[in-house]
């Protein structure tokens, strides 16, 4: 009987991450804002290349503090893919405004580019692109739509740590970027987030919110004589234990990525023969694009397949999972939002065919080796 399990995800250890929390503690500061904070900051702003980056204690506070500081008022819409996570919607309701799901493409799952037109109205604001998968969008089209029709531009980053568009981060193209660290992403310390700003105008309000309304972080810098109430937020600061764990993966995060190119690389090779025979659909990489890795997302022919391919798989113990309930079928989604345009018919099709396979930091050869031979083995007795 073979004893392999193969787990959806594992959190991991990368390399110093016990060490600067113990670090941490032993100077006298686990609260947030401390050294291991402007050390996660400061590395992202650098790797990035953005403006400023300040980190947050989710990518949810992230998009909730990006709502606030572009000014979302009750009514204002806001565009975004169907095909997304709940936080991406929440942020823009919680301040009274619509989302506006528009349908995905099928070749990457991002946001349709030649639907932004049908989903526009007087009363759009913005558009929240989400990269997919560390698949980034097509950042040159959505730009210029925004530009067009004077819209910001919210990059949901989530996935996406170490992914470029056209030699740019992702999350650093728009007036301001998102990023996750939740325990399922490439890099991550639990739960933590950071908002990535691009236009300096956004700065120091950006630190007011985080503070919960207060000009503390002009305090600690002796720009004012003591801090107080100034603007609207709320506690948005990460721990500095979970950015002393946070820091240790950052430093490894080349070798992380890498080590998940290998993992992606030998599924293709492995199920490639699958997609030949038209079996199922593998992800499609674009020129334009170099992605983190992040997901191994694959399409089955119908939902039927994919629920049987996932209770046959787990009666093997290995654990895939499909992925988003397109927001604009949802219940909030059809209280909060409204569908854009005529057709979400890709978001449909792929919502009830992914499947996410198994990866990893230190999935092991055996482990995705008995992952595809399993899969074979499936649509073989079909």
């Amino acid at each position: 009987m073979n004893d392999i399990k193969v787990p959806f995800n594992k959190p991991f250890i990368s390399g110093k991450e016990l060490y600067y929390i113990a670090d941490t503690v032993m100077k006298g500061h686990i609260s947030g804002n401390g050294i291991y904070t402007k050390k996660c900051e400061d590395y992202l702003q650098d790797y990035t290349g953005c403006q400023k980056v300040l980190m947050t204690n989710s990518a949810t506070a992230a998009l909730e503090m990006a709502c606030i500081l572009i000014g979302i008022q009750p009514g204002d819409e806001v565009i975004m893919p169907s095909f997304t996570f709940v936080s991406t919607a929440n942020a823009v309701v919680l301040r009274g405004g619509v989302p506006v799901f528009c349908d995905i493409a099928l070749d990457d799952f991002n946001i349709d580019v030649e639907k932004l037109e049908e989903c526009l109205s007087e009363k759009t604001k913005a558009i929240i692109p989400v990269h997919y998968a560390g698949q980034s969008c097509n950042m040159d089209e959505i730009m210029s739509f925004a530009s067009k029709h004077n819209l910001y531009v919210i990059e949901d980053a989530a996935q996406s740590v170490g992914s470029y568009y056209k030699g740019k981060h992702s999350g650093s193209i728009g007036d301001l970027g998102c990023f996750s660290f939740h325990e399922t992403k490439n890099i991550m310390c639990g739960e933590g987030g950071a908002l990535l700003i691009n236009n300096a105008d956004f700065i120091e309000k950006a630190e007011v919110i985080r503070e919960k309304g207060t000009n503390r972080e002009a305090f600690f810098r002796d720009e004012v004589d003591l801090y107080t109430w100034v603007d609207q937020g709320s506690s948005y600061l990460p721990s500095e234990l979970q950015m002393a764990f946070l820091y240790a993966q950052l430093e490894n995060l080349t070798a992380v990525i890498n080590k998940r190119k290998n993992a992606v690389d030998y599924y293709i090779d492995g199920l490639l023969g699958l997609e030949k025979n038209k079996k199922l659909s593998l992800p499609k990489s674009h020129k334009n694009s170099t992605t983190n890795y992040h997901l191994f997302p694959i399409l089955c022919s119908t939902n039927k397949e994919r629920d049987s391919l996932i209770k046959y798989l787990k009666s093997y113990n290995i654990i895939t999972v499909f992925h988003y309930i397109p927001l604009h079928s949802s219940p909030a989604g059809e209280i909060y939002g409204r569908q854009g345009g005529v057709d979400t018919s890709v978001t449909d099709k792929v919502s009830s065919t992914l499947l996410r396979l198994p990866v990893y930091y230190d999935i092991t050869v055996d482990e995705q080796d008995y992952v595809v031979r399993k899969i074979i083995d499936f649509y073989t007795k079909k």
